[in-house]
């Protein structure tokens, strides 16, 4: 099943995409016929039970899984062209973040490693960066005199400092308290916001995937495939208040509803 976004050459785009997975044990289908674009500039949330095959959608748009059948083009071309050329971040749940670094050389380290980008004049700096997601003051600070939502805000800046043009977010803020993670929610979207960059987020929590999205891909599992790409309708910016306005029960009724399907 196709899903798309109409109107725009896409950032990214699935097609018929599977994945199976061979072992000692068997072989597991994690996705099977996946389709699915994005257009540039967009916020696409990945929700699903566990199993689904989210996170390997996400490896499969990284360059870290390839597809068993289907196509995969990343800002038009193979995923292992984004990946040389430094165009995607990641960003997992958890920071692993360098305990010997401090928060400035934590997001410093993709700038030292790996295969130059191009000429970064008018890229942010990794001072920049902090500050951009709120770290003013806390530069050199060690990853333990951190709380886990400053060590997550670091991992952020850390996957923008190569100025990527598609950032994907593993269930980044599955581990954190809910004030810590409502002020990260907002933190995310006036970072989307204010830098264009293209998200695929992955969570399991559907008023984070209301609140963040302008849409949100469904997926069902065994084997997992796409279920629904469902709209949100709801306009930016987005204060917290939202979540208690009948548009944002509507559309989070009819993604639990669709969930108890899956």
């Amino acid at each position: 099943m196709a899903v798309r976004a109409a109107g725009v050459n896409p950032a990214v785009s699935l097609e018929g995409a599977t994945v199976r997975f061979t072992s000692e044990r068997g072989t597991v289908t994690a996705l099977e016929n996946v389709g699915l674009q994005v257009p540039p500039g967009g916020f696409v949330s990945l929700l699903g039970p566990s199993g689904c095959g989210k996170s390997t959608l996400l490896r499969l748009v990284a360059d870290l899984v390839p597809p068993t059948q289907g196509t995969v083009s990343v800002l038009g071309g193979p995923p292992a062209t984004a990946r040389v050329n430094r165009e995607l971040g990641f960003v997992f749940q958890d920071p692993t973040l360098l305990p010997w670094r401090s928060a400035v050389d934590n997001v410093r380290l993709p700038l030292e490693v790996g295969p130059k980008k191009r000429d970064r004049s008018g890229q942010r700096t990794p001072e920049e960066l902090l500050r951009l997601v709120g770290l003013a003051g806390r530069e050199h600070a060690l990853p333990h005199e951190l709380s886990g939502g400053m060590r997550q805000r670091v991992a952020i800046a850390r996957a923008l400092v190569s100025e990527p043009r598609i950032l994907l977010m593993d269930e980044p803020f599955g581990a954190l308290d809910e004030i810590t993670r409502d002020t990260l929610n907002e933190e995310l979207l006036r970072i989307w916001q204010e830098t264009g960059t293209t998200i695929l987020f992955v969570t399991h929590s559907i008023p984070e995937a209301v609140f963040l999205s302008q849409r949100v891909l469904v997926l069902a599992t065994n084997p997992g495939r796409v279920r629904e790409l469902i709209d949100c309708e709801l306009p930016y910016p987005r204060p917290l208040s939202v979540r208690e306005t009948p548009d944002f029960i509507r559309i989070a009724s009819r993604l639990r509803a669709l969930l108890q399907t899956c």
